[in-house]
Order: C-alpha cells, then sequence, then structure tokens
C-alpha cells in the first residue's frame, strides 16, 4: 500500500512538473517591420504565478533597416493596467533585445502587446509595425 501511495505521489509531481514546464515554453513571434525597423527571431513565454512575477518574457533581435538616416529604433511592450515599455536599439545595428514585462499588483499578467517602432525625431511621428496581442 505504502509503494502505491507513493508512486501515485511521484507520478502527480511529475504531471504538475510537466504542465509548469509547458506554461513556460518559449513560442515564436512573427518577424515584425515597419519602414526602417526589423524585429526578428523573436520569442515569448508566459511564466506561471508565482515564478517570476507572473511574467511575459520576450527576446529576438532588432535592426535598424535604414542606415544612415540619423533615426533609433525600439521595441515597444505593454502589459495590462501599464503604459508601453521602451527598449532602444542601435542605429546601423542589429542587437539582440529581450525582457520580462509584468504587473506588479497581479499574481501573473494575462495580456501583452509589443511591436517595433523607429523613432523619427521630435518633429515627426514614429512610425511602427502592426501590434502583436498575445492572452495567457
Amino acid at each position: 500500500m505504502r509503494k502505491l501511495a507513493t508512486g501515485a505521489l511521484v507520478a502527480g509531481l511529475f504531471a504538475m512538473g510537466a504542465g509548469t514546464a509547458f506554461a513556460a515554453s518559449w513560442h515564436n513571434i512573427p518577424t515584425l517591420t515597419t519602414s526602417g525597423a526589423k524585429f526578428s527571431s523573436g520569442q515569448y513565454k508566459w511564466w506561471p504565478a508565482g515564478e517570476n512575477h507572473g511574467a511575459f518574457e520576450w527576446k529576438g533581435s532588432l535592426a535598424d533597416e535604414s542606415d544612415g538616416d540619423g533615426h533609433n529604433v525600439y521595441m515597444q511592450v505593454k502589459v495590462e493596467g501599464y503604459d508601453w515599455s521602451r527598449y532602444n536599439g542601435k542605429q546601423e545595428k542589429t542587437v539582440p533585445v529581450g525582457a520580462s514585462n509584468w504587473d506588479g499588483a497581479a499574481r501573473y499578467t494575462d495580456d501583452a502587446y509589443i511591436r517595433v517602432c523607429r523613432d523619427k525625431g521630435s518633429f515627426n511621428p514614429d512610425n511602427c509595425s502592426h501590434t502583436e496581442h498575445y492572452q495567457r
């Protein structure tokens, strides 16, 4: 009887661990482009409640596609209840970018939005790609 109970406990713990591993697995973000900027090789994952703030974590490559135009490129990421967070790239370069974004008032984040933009300066509006929306 004791062996049966131990086996059931081990199987239950394994199943819970497999569920957690699945919840925190990486998923692909399609390439995001706008005039002069490109985000590629993007991936994201949702952290489970109680781990890493239940965050939306993302990473990828951010490229300035218009060398010599004097404009920078950046990523914008937004999670529920908060404004856009900005992550700058480098002019005339491709750089790795990524971060974890979360709602500090909640156990986990449900909604996240991500897009790539080109900073066109103070007098011209920035141009951004379409916005990808992800839900847990």
